[in-house]
Order: C-alpha cells, then structure tokens, then sequence
C-alpha cells in the first residue's frame, strides 16, 4: 500500500487520494464477504472493478507527481531580460532586436510573451528590459540563451562604413512554484514611482511602478507593466526569487565545474555566447562551434534549428 501522506498533501491529488482510499476500504469489505459462499461470485466481481479503478487513480497520482517534477525541473515560465552591453545606442538598439527576436519565436511557439519593465535609449532600443514568457518547455527551449550575445555590423550613423562591434547579454530565470529561496524582509528595500510608456492615463498619473532592492546581494527588479502598485511588487518579488535561486544554482555549479568542463553552461552571464556577424550572414554560437546563415530570418524568430542544435548536443552530453 502505497504513502497515501505524499499524495494527500499535494493540492492537485488531495481529491483522488480521498477517492483512492474510499476503494481500498470498499476492497476489503468485498474481501470480508468472500467469506461467505453465497456472496463469494458476486463479491469477486465486485472486487475487480474495484481493483481496477483503485489502479487507475494510482496510476493518475502518480503521473501527477511526475508531471510536476518535470515542470519543476524545466518550468513553463520564465522571465527573459536584455541588457545593453558595450556599444552604446547601437549596443541597446542590438538588445530590441533579440527581445523581438525572442518575442517573434515565442508567438510561433504558441507561448504568452509580456512586458514586465522596459528602459528605452533615445533611438529607442532597450537599456535593459524584462518580459514575461509563459508556454509549454518554454524553459527547456531557452535555457541556454544565458548569456553575451555579440553582433557586428555597420551601424546606420556609421558615416565613414566602419564596422562595429556591440554587445547585449540575455538571461534566462526560470520561475519555479517550488523554491527553497526564503528572503527576510528586512534585506529588502522599495521604491515606487509613476509608470511611463504605454498602459493608460492610469499608469502615468498613480505610482503602480515597483522596484525592490535586496541590500545583501545589490540585485534591484522592476515591474512596471501590471496596472497596480500590489502585482507589480509581487512580480518584482517572484522575478528576484528567481534571481537569487540563478546565484545559488551558480555558485552549486562552479564547485563541480570541472565536472562540467566542456559542457554547455547555462548559467554564466558574463560568457560570449553567440556572434551575429551581419556582413558575413553567419551567427556563429561559440560553446558548440556551430554556424548558421540567414541572419534576416534568425532575427525574424527563426532560431528553431539553433535552439534544436544545442538541446541536441546537450542530450549527447557534449
């Protein structure tokens, strides 16, 4: 007989536990009137469809766990932020692009794709900007964007045709309902300010913009796209969880690196990752020393076959 305890207090199969534990005791009253003859055909009838339905709500908790433990590994959500590195306005307006890029492959995916914060230069790229990705393996799928993503191309205020090279770094937080990240409130530091951009007169005239500081780590989250004060703080909120679980997963991994040594990371933010090199149409990924051509399309969100690559290499544990 199985712990009916784990299943119990899950939220998900808390009902079928119930309704499992209603079968095993109807089972052993059948058990109890085999004993007389004349109940004995009627009761082992009876009993083997119990036994059968008993089997089937084990088998539909167990694939429930097993759901979840697959969803905790490789989470339906994300958040997704770009971040202008060196290059100036060329580097921000880089950062917009692979947030369209992203943005394009994740419509194509059937995934949600939604703002959370975004800083604007003033040619309208990204400073940095962070956006809400929800789908199926929508994690498994991009976890290995992580990191610096470096293009050089010849920018349009380029007058004497110099090429130039920019970059923009992307990391990936997978959002876990299950995290072992507690956070005193006494690390954490909030701002509040008028949101500006799109959403409305209400969002420029009432301070719904969050952003949270957590003093030991120095890390700060905003969310500004919600439409009040208390679901941005809870997203800011979630978005440093899983900031702080990035660091953590991090430092776990750079005490077994020479384990890893050659594998594809997913976690260093400062690694060069991937080279769109626009006068040669090749984007060049650096951990698997693979090319592709047709820049236009990779940036129009058709990364499939790059994203394909690195999940394949990664499954032949290269």
């Amino acid at each position: 007989m199985p712990d009916l305890s784990v299943y119990k207090e899950n939220v998900k199969t808390s009902y079928l536990a119930g309704v499992y534990e209603d079968l095993l005791n109807q089972i052993a009253e059948m058990q109890k009137m085999k004993s007389d003859p004349q109940m004995l055909e009627l009761a082992e009838e009876e009993l083997k469809n119990l036994e059968i339905q008993r089997d089937e709500i084990r088998k539909q908790m167990d694939q429930i766990l097993q759901n979840e433990e697959k969803e905790e590994e490789f989470p339906n959500e994300v958040i997704l932020e770009v971040r202008a590195g060196a290059g100036g306005d060329e580097a921000a307006l880089f950062a917009r692009e692979l947030a369209e890029m992203y943005k394009t492959y994740a419509e194509k995916s059937g995934w949600s794709f939604k703002s959370v914060s975004e800083a604007e230069s003033a040619l309208g790229g990204y400073k940095e900007a962070s956006f809400e990705i929800r789908g199926v393996d929508v994690y498994k799928k991009l976890r290995f964007e992580t990191g610096v993503h470096r293009v050089q191309r010849i920018p349009t205020t380029e007058k004497m045709g110099r090429v130039h090279t920019s970059t923009a770094s992307v990391a990936i937080l997978p959002i876990r309902k299950k995290t072992k990240i507690e956070i005193d409130p006494a690390d954490l530091e909030f701002e509040y300010s008028r949101s500006g951009g799109k959403g409305g007169q209400n969002v420029n005239k009432v301070e719904t913009a969050v952003r949270v500081i957590h003093k030991p780590t120095g890390l700060d989250v905003r969310s500004t796209a919600q439409r009040n004060q208390l679901k941005n703080k809870e997203k800011a909120l979630s978005i440093l969880k899983a900031k702080l679980q990035v660091l953590k997963d991090e430092e776990e991994a750079k005490k077994i690196a020479s384990e890893r040594q050659g594998q594809i990371g997913t976690a260093d933010r400062s690694e060069k990752i991937r080279t769109y090199n626009i006068l040669q149409d090749r984007v060049t990924d650096h951990r698997i020393k693979e090319s592709w051509h047709n820049i236009e399309g990779i940036f129009a969100g058709n990364i499939e076959d790059i994203i394909e690559t690195l999940e394949e290499r990664v499954d032949k544990g290269e």
